[in-house]
């Protein structure tokens, strides 16, 4: 094998490549006349990046991913050339040449299963970056460690949970497709950060991927029973509140200050206002009262401040409308003007001491 390639754009394809992957990984560099393919395998994943160069020689070669990685972050040249000599990749510049050793090949990464629809990448990435964020990071459940996909029609529905909060996001499909699949969501949201333009969404037995224009990951799904808004009962709200996102999350992170240790602050719902107070022996005490438009009773949840935060930086620079149900039912945020990413969240009120 022998090529020329642009040395930030390898860099980001391995790099991007590499953090989907397991530590100690291997990766995959193919050399073809179309230009260089980087790709990788492991248990119940596959990842393929693309990167433009001039092929001298075709090959392929596989090389351990981590000093390739760390090589290319610190070159400086435009141009970097890769050449196999003897039991060695080299990398070549004009004043320098790192050599890595060359693995036995590993198994090729199976065909991706096939393509069922395709979503805009950035309005995917962002309702995504949102949802991902309330599945649980460690939970011996699988279930609350996905994000589940469902497409029918012209519609694909985003949904994750931690048990005391859940979001749930709708924005339009390119194309009609139908898949309804529970993908790990840490895998998930490294990927669509990578996509761009229209990706396309790829379902098989047990297995879901996404592609883009230079890119292809595909992953095994999650075996367990499905996340659905429909488990949480919201047809019992008594009081809308309406403001400022950003302005209430403001108040939030002041008053939380003074909070005692669980950290869980109560709106207090008034007439055309809401209150939020905290105490605490040690620091003090603090209020603040901000302007709303409230409708129909009274009612004032008390929630732990970090997942209110969470819930208020969806809807930052907007409008949100709070639903509140009375009692311990869950509180149901939206935009008061949704856009393309249609956003639905969930949040479980705290017990107040």
């Amino acid at each position: 094998m022998d090529v020329t390639a642009p040395a930030h754009r390898l860099s980001a394809a391995v790099s991007a490549a590499s953090r989907l992957l397991p530590s100690r990984a291997a990766l995959r560099l193919q050399a073809e006349a179309t230009g260089l393919t980087v790709a990788g395998v492991a248990p119940d994943l596959a990842v393929r990046f693309g990167c433009p160069a001039t092929t001298h020689t075709d090959g392929t070669v596989v090389v351990p991913a981590a000093p390739l990685v760390e090589t290319l972050k610190v070159l400086d040249a435009e141009l970097v050339r890769l050449v196999v000599e003897g039991t060695r990749l080299a990398l070549r510049l004009d004043s320098a040449r790192f050599a890595l050793p060359l693995l036995p090949s590993s198994g090729l990464a199976p065909d991706p299963p096939a393509q069922v629809s395709e979503v805009d990448g950035a309005a995917f990435a962002s309702a995504l970056r949102i949802v991902a964020g309330t599945a649980a990071k460690d939970d011996p459940l699988p279930l609350f460690t996905g994000v589940r996909l469902q497409a029918a029609g012209a519609g694909l529905t985003l949904t994750a949970s931690d048990r005391y909060r859940m979001a749930v996001a709708r924005l339009p499909l390119l194309s009609p497709g139908a898949l309804d699949v529970l993908v790990p969501a840490s895998l998930l949201s490294e990927a669509a950060r990578q996509a761009r333009g229209r990706v396309g969404l790829h379902t098989g037995p047990g297995r879901f991927g996404l592609s883009w224009a230079d890119g292809l990951v595909a992953t095994a799904v999650l075996d367990a029973g499905f996340l659905s808004e429909d488990s949480i009962p919201s047809a019992a709200v008594d009081t809308e509140v309406s403001l400022p996102a950003d302005a209430l999350a403001a108040a939030v992170r002041r008053v939380g200050v003074y909070a005692e240790d669980r950290r869980v602050l109560t709106l207090e719902v008034g007439d055309a206002q809401v209150r939020l107070a905290s105490a605490r022996q040690d620091t003090g005490e603090a209020e603040e009262v901000l302007k709303a438009d409230v409708s129909g009773g009274r009612t004032s949840p008390s929630f732990q401040a970090r997942y209110l935060l969470d819930a208020l930086a969806a809807f930052a620079g907007e409008r949100v409308v709070l639903s509140i149900q009375p009692g311990m039912r869950a509180c149901v945020l939206r935009a008061a003007e949704p856009g393309e990413v249609e956003l639905t969240y969930y949040l479980m009120p705290m017990l107040a001491r």
